[in-house]
């Protein structure tokens, strides 16, 4: 699917665009281009990938602007096929603070987006969300839960035959930039006791490999409309603690309890109720397709749907919890943890 294309990756110097990278670099695609604003970051990735992959790096190409800025997202478009729009404000904290940030890039960022790549013809756009935005309690969250209302409102408006666009929801990405395992390295490293917010808070958990496995099997299966959703397991925070001071050899009865910090929540849902009413079952994922009706509501009042799935919420507490060795597993399986490891 991917042969001599083009794929624009906005965002494309955070940890998913290196996964992607790092995932299609050696295959036959034609051309990845990186979309962000941060020329340091882009300029350490060129050097990254020159000396890691010197006969492939040729087809990465750069592109210096902001996801807030239509003209300069519209210059990136030219020849694109597809599109993983990654770019976003994702910490919880910083969005409470400043939540009009949240909303220009996550939510008119996205808008810039899809708005030029309909007009560009590309393809198909696939934008990346979270689990926060599924009964959303905080900026982040509602900002997402934004994103994904104007991303499946253009796939109503635009035909799947010139562009299609779904979107894909997850939980905690395991050592991605700002995450928490890296925070806990280092405090074992250093020799303090590791802290934890909650200890009985759950989250979902994935890794890097998994989350460019959802987005390329929402690129395969969704259509237009779409948002797809990975069955992730979960762990309490005290369980994801106790795997890292095992493996790292931190104190594991020296861990500090810091308390919830601004807009966290206890649990988090990767499925609303209302969602799984008409959600798909498709294995290892679900699939949520968009509703389709339309602003004429006086038919629905005769013809309403009666049926819906068995399925009521998809969270954090319900799915299947890892248990400590079952985290050190997962853990282990990470290159960034093994490397860690071998220093």
């Amino acid at each position: 699917m991917f042969k001599d294309k083009t794929l624009l990756i906005t965002g494309g110097t955070g940890s998913f665009g290196n996964a992607v990278l790092n995932r299609f670099l050696e295959t036959d695609i034609g051309e990845i281009r990186i979309f962000s604003r941060d020329e340091k970051k882009q300029d350490d990735m060129r050097h990254e990938y020159q000396a890691k992959y010197p006969a492939h790096a040729g087809k990465i190409k750069f592109y210096l602007g902001d996801v807030r800025d239509l003209a300069g997202v519209k210059n990136a478009m030219h020849g694109v096929d597809y599109i993983f729009h990654a770019a976003a404000l994702k910490q919880v904290p910083s969005c409470e603070f400043f939540p009009i940030e949240a909303v220009k890039t996550n939510v008119l960022g996205t808008e810039n987006v899809l708005t030029a790549a309909i007009e560009a013809g590309v393809k198909k756009v696939i934008c990346l969300s979270t689990d926060k935005a599924a009964y959303p309690v905080n900026a982040m969250g509602t900002s997402k839960a934004m994103m994904e209302k104007v991303a499946v409102a253009k796939a109503r408006t635009v035909s799947p035959e010139k562009t299609e666009i779904c979107c894909t929801r997850y939980g905690n990405v395991m050592c991605s930039r700002g995450s928490v395992i890296p925070l806990w390295i280092d405090q074992i490293r250093k020799g303090e006791a590791i802290t934890v917010t909650e200890p009985t808070m759950t989250r979902f958990i994935m890794s890097l490999e998994e989350a460019v496995d959802l987005v390329l099997f929402a690129f395969e299966n969704g259509q237009s409309g779409d948002i797809l959703v990975q069955k992730a397991p979960a762990c309490t925070i005290k369980t994801q603690a106790e795997a890292v001071c095992e493996l790292f050899g931190g104190n594991k009865e020296a861990i500090k309890i810091i308390g919830i910090r601004h807009g966290e929540k206890m649990y988090e849902t990767l499925l609303t109720n209302e969602e799984c009413a008409g959600a798909i079952d498709m294995g290892d994922f679900y699939r949520v397709p968009a509703d389709r009706r339309d602003l004429n509501y006086d038919k629905y009042f005769k013809d309403g749907n009666t049926e819906r799935t068995a399925l009521s919420e998809f969270n954090s507490n319900n799915t299947k919890l890892l248990s400590a060795e079952e985290v050190k597993e997962r853990l282990l399986a990470l290159q960034y943890i093994r490397e860690e490891l071998n220093k």
